[in-house]
C-alpha cells in the first residue's frame, strides 16, 4: 500500500519531464508528510481538447466517484489494487478514461518487526522524481450552486501491486511505479486497449522498484502534523 508520501518539489520541476502544457496557479506547497485527503499536484490529459491537453492540477488524495453522495468515501479509497480495478465499480470507469500520474519524491512504508512498526523512506537512488500510476475523478457537490467555483472537486487514488525484491521485505504491497517514457501511453484518454496498458504497467513496475533506495526514518512521520525535511533523514533506529 501507499499511505504517506513526499513531494519535495512541485510545479516547474515536473513540467520538463512529463511535458505538461498547462500548470494550475493554485498548486499545493511541497510536503514531507502527504496523507490521505491532502491536496497534491497530479498530471492528467484532459480529453476536452484535441489533442488532449496535459495538465498539472491540484487534487484531493482519495478517489470520490461521480455517484458518491459526499466526499467521505474517498478517505478509504486512497489506494486501489491494480489487479482488481477492471472489476471494481469504484474504479473501472476512471481506469478507462481518467488515468493520472502522481509525481512524488518518495514514499513511506512501515515494516512490522519484533520492536514494532518501523518506518522506511523509499525513494529513487538518484533523487529524481518518482511517478505513481493513478486514477482520477471529478465530483460535483450538489449542495453548491452552479456558479460556485468550488462545486467541482478533483480527486485521485494511487494504484498498488505486489511488492518485489527489497521492498517486499518491508511490505507486501507497493505503489504501481511508472517510467516517465510510459506516461504518454498511461495518460492518453483515447486509447482503447486499457487492459493492455494496465498489464504493461504492472509488468514493468518491478524493474523500477529495483532502482529504489530505502532507509529507516523517525517514527515522527506517523504524526500527520509533522511536516519537515527532517522526516526523510536516516536514523539508526526508529526513535
Amino acid at each position: 500500500m501507499c499511505g504517506r508520501f513526499v513531494v519535495a518539489n512541485v510545479g516547474s520541476e515536473l513540467v520538463g519531464v512529463l511535458r505538461v502544457d498547462v500548470e494550475a496557479d493554485d498548486l499545493p506547497a511541497p510536503s514531507y508528510n502527504v496523507a490521505p485527503t491532502s491536496q497534491v499536484a497530479i498530471v492528467l490529459d484532459s480529453a476536452k481538447t484535441e489533442p488532449p491537453t496535459r495538465r498539472l492540477e491540484p487534487a484531493r488524495w482519495g478517489l470520490v466517484p461521480a455517484w458518491a453522495k459526499d466526499p467521505s468515501i474517498g478517505s478509504k479509497a486512497f489506494n486501489a489494487r491494480a489487479e482488481e480495478v477492471e472489476d471494481k465499480p469504484m474504479f473501472r470507469t476512471a481506469l478507462v478514461k481518467r488515468r493520472a500520474v502522481v509525481p512524488a519524491s518518495g514514499y513511506y512504508e512501515w515494516k512490522t518487526t519484533d520492536a514494532g512498526k518501523i518506518p522506511h523512506y523509499i525513494h529513487p537512488a538518484d533523487d529524481g522524481p518518482l511517478f505513481f500510476a493513478g486514477l482520477y475523478e471529478w465530483w460535483r457537490n450538489p449542495a453548491l450552486a452552479d456558479d460556485d467555483p468550488n462545486r467541482w472537486m478533483l480527486s485521485f487514488t494511487i494504484l498498488t501491486r505486489d511488492s518485489v525484491g527489497d521492498l517486499g521485505s518491508i511490505h507486501d504491497r507497493m505503489p504501481l511505479f511508472l517510467d516517465a517514457d510510459f506516461a504518454d501511453a498511461w495518460l492518453d484518454p483515447t486509447v482503447e486497449n486499457v487492459g493492455d496498458i494496465l498489464d504493461a504497467a504492472i509488468d514493468a513496475a518491478p524493474a523500477l522498484a529495483e532502482t529504489l533506495d530505502n532507509h529507516v526514518v523517525s517514527r515522527a512521520v506517523g504524526n500527520v502534523r509533522n511536516d519537515s525535511p527532517d522526516l526523510i533523514e536516516p536514523v539508526d533506529d526508529a526513535a
